[in-house]
């Protein structure tokens, strides 16, 4: 599960990638649950048919998803990750899945505990070519008690049992789990993606195009 993640710095380096500008608002680099962020998703008027009207958005909204019935924002802390398994079913997760209210989230890197010493690792993981990763995820909105309008988003995962790379972070009795990467061709699909299609795009992303970058930062990769 991914609950530490780097956000990209360099706006130009963000609209060259996703296609979008970066949210105006400033957010932090290194973020988690609670945190500011952004998500990109399709604009709600992508379909008018007017060039005017970009094919997605990029917006500020908070790490970890705040459902319509959520009293407060206290629930990020736990919802920062939607397992694919259960995320149709789970009430936290179920109206944005039904809705197939998709998301991507930019990153430059996730973080995870390689346990493999005995003792927690924080280990940086990235895309081996330097590129942004694009994470699939579900966004939702949410009316506060000021009547003020609260955008938020989770990440999905999957099963990382028999991932070459991924299957090293956690504790050893813990399942292993990664969130799902999607490969930057897919980006607009997924976006568009009807509820009946979601599944189609919750895969593993290659061990071989991972690095993992361990203490001293020599960066490696441990699948081999």
């Amino acid at each position: 599960m991914c609950s530490h993640y780097q956000a990209l710095k360099e706006r130009e380096r963000y609209l060259r990638h996703f296609g979008v500008e970066s949210p105006p608002e400033p957010s932090k680099l290194d973020l988690w649950p609670g945190y500011m962020g952004a998500f990109i998703r399709r604009h709600p008027h992508a379909d008018v048919g007017e060039d005017a009207v970009p094919e997605s958005e990029a917006l500020s909204g908070l790490f970890g998803l705040v459902p319509h019935w959520a009293t407060d924002t206290k629930i990020t802390r736990s919802t920062y990750n939607a397992r694919s398994e259960t995320v149709a079913e789970k009430p936290s997760f179920r109206d944005a899945w039904k809705r197939a209210q998709h998301c991507i989230i930019p990153a430059d890197a996730i973080y995870e505990p390689d346990w493999r010493s005995g003792k927690a690792i924080a280990t940086r993981i990235e895309r081996a070519d330097g590129e942004p990763m694009g994470i699939a995820g579900l966004w939702s909105s949410w009316k506060s008690p000021k009547d003020e309008t609260v955008f938020s988003y989770t990440m999905l995962t999957i099963n990382a049992d028999d991932h070459p790379l991924m299957r090293m972070f956690h504790k050893p009795v813990d399942e292993k789990r990664m969130v799902v990467i999607l490969q930057p061709e897919r980006y607009q699909d997924w976006l568009r993606a009807a509820p009946e299609h979601s599944k189609n795009f919750l895969v593993a992303y290659p061990a071989d195009a991972l690095i993992a970058v361990t203490p001293p930062l020599l960066a490696v990769n441990l699948s081999t």
